[in-house]
Parts: C-alpha cells; sequence; structure tokens
C-alpha cells in the first residue's frame, strides 16, 4: 500500500510530455519534416490542419507556447534580467485558464491519436530537457526547494552566451519589426528569384504569429530542395564528375542538418543559396 501510494506520488511530478504545449508543438513539427521527406503528402496536408487548427493566432495553445518560446528563445541574458523574463513568465502562465488549456491539450492529443499516430509522442525534439525543465518550472505540485533549483536552472540556460546571437532579431514592438523589415530588404531585395522572395517575405513576417506559418512553409521548402538535390545525383554530369558529387553529398547533408538547427539568418542565407543551387541544376 505505502508503495503504491509512493509511486503514485512520484508520478504526479513526473514530466507529463503530452501535458507540455511546447513539446506538443515540437513533436508535430517534427513529424511534418518527417512526412515531407518521405513525400507522404496526406500526412502532411493533415499535421498541417492540425497545427494551423490548434495553435492559430489568439488560441490558448498559441498563448501557452509564446509563453514557452521566451524562455526557450532567450539568450545571453544578465542574472537580473533573467529573474524578471522568469517572474513574467509564471505570471502570464498563471494568467491562463487552466482548463481550458487542458482541454485544448486533450483535443489535440485525440486527434494525434484519430489522425495520425501515438508514435508522434515519441518524436525525438530539440531541447527537450529544457522544454521539460520549463514545464517543471510552471508546475505549482514541486515544493519550494525544488522551484528555487529550477529557477536556477533556467537562469543559467538565459544567460548561457550563443555564438548566433546577433543573427537572432525577434522583433517586440511594431517599431522594431518595421526596421528589420525595412532592413532586411534593403540587403536582400535585389536580384532574388521567386523562391527566394518568398522565403524572405514569409521568414520576416513569421515574427508577427510566432513563426507557425513559417515553420510549416521552411519544412516544405527544404523538403523540396532535399528532393531536387537527390534527383540530381542521377544525372550524368554529377556522377561522372567525383569532385560536384562530393559537394552535391554535402549539401545535402546541410538540409538533412537543417531540421534540428535554431532558424536564424545565417541559416535562410544557407537556404537561399541552396535556392540558387537548384535553379542553376534545373536549368
Amino acid at each position: 500500500m505505502k508503495w503504491n501510494c509512493w509511486r503514485q506520488k512520484r508520478m504526479k511530478f513526473r514530466h507529463n510530455k503530452k501535458r507540455n504545449t511546447a513539446f506538443l508543438f515540437e513533436a508535430l513539427v517534427k513529424e511534418l519534416t518527417k512526412s515531407i521527406v518521405k513525400n507522404d503528402l496526406q500526412t502532411k496536408e493533415k499535421i498541417i490542419s492540425l497545427i494551423k487548427e490548434n495553435f492559430k493566432k489568439d488560441s490558448i495553445l498559441a498563448k501557452e507556447l509564446k509563453i514557452y518560446k521566451s524562455l526557450l528563445e532567450s539568450k545571453n541574458l544578465s542574472n537580473r534580467v533573467a529573474e524578471k523574463l522568469i517572474y513574467e513568465a509564471r505570471r502570464e502562465y498563471k494568467s491562463l485558464d487552466r482548463e481550458v488549456v487542458f482541454e485544448a491539450q486533450s483535443r489535440l492529443i485525440n486527434q494525434i491519436n484519430k489522425k495520425l499516430s501515438r508514435n508522434i509522442f515519441s518524436n525525438f525534439v530539440p531541447q527537450y530537457k529544457n522544454i521539460a525543465t520549463i514545464y517543471q518550472l510552471f508546475s505549482e505540485e514541486d515544493g519550494p526547494k525544488k522551484r528555487v533549483l529550477l529557477e536556477e536552472k533556467v537562469i543559467q540556460q538565459l544567460s548561457a552566451p550563443t555564438e548566433v546571437l546577433k543573427e537572432k532579431i525577434i522583433p517586440t514592438d511594431k517599431l522594431v519589426f518595421s526596421t528589420f523589415t525595412k532592413n532586411f530588404n534593403s540587403i536582400y531585395s535585389k536580384n532574388l528569384q521567386e523562391d527566394q522572395r518568398e522565403l524572405l517575405n514569409k521568414y520576416i513576417t513569421s515574427f508577427s504569429d510566432n513563426g507557425i506559418e513559417f515553420k510549416i512553409f521552411l519544412n516544405e521548402e527544404v523538403g523540396r530542395l532535399k528532393n531536387e538535390m537527390t534527383q540530381s545525383l542521377r544525372s550524368e554530369s554529377v556522377k561522372g564528375n567525383p569532385l560536384i558529387l562530393e559537394k552535391t553529398q554535402k549539401v545535402i547533408q546541410t538540409i538533412e542538418e537543417f531540421k534540428n538547427t535554431e532558424i536564424t539568418s545565417s541559416m535562410i542565407q544557407k537556404i537561399m543559396k541552396i535556392q540558387s543551387l537548384v535553379k542553376e541544376i534545373q536549368n
């Protein structure tokens, strides 16, 4: 009897990834990538439909996801700023109606089980440990000691330096967003291909909707580029030239690595170069 009580208590404090909105979103994005690589159009459309339905702007899950992202995507902060950010994130998290969140999560979990597969919950998700830590940080069930330790862990994550900090431009208001758009267009608007212009436009506007639409588009575009580069391996001009063959294989490897790479302006530039390469191959 004592063992069962302890086990139930232990289970209560464990991370429940199905009740972690950030995990659910990233698991779906991961599955979307897999479906695009496999050219499984039916599954791809189902996933896109689920993401748009459950994470649309101003939905309860979109609001909660935004809170998670505020902690997951912030780096190189001072301890003081990190503490303030955690405080505000907790405050916003508590302001959400937990019953409404639970119902929305239940609906999404049910849709995944019925329309897709339970295996999606086993997908490898980048930053899984950080996502789980933030989930526990928000939990009201943990004692004060554990909450303090978790907060310290998150502060360390937020204070960690990052080499791509200069590349991560996250507009926080209309003025910054407008400036970002103007600067990006002034640098890249000349001599762009149609697919490159579409990529940039969607990247710029992604900041206004939490990046959901852009992630969907980016997965499709990366899948298209991989398919084009893979098909080029069959051409005589590539097969007959060891140097070109090696470079083509490296490009395909780079595309594969995109699915586990944080979206930055540097990554966007790499994709644009590959778009140009694909255009040359097609011509």
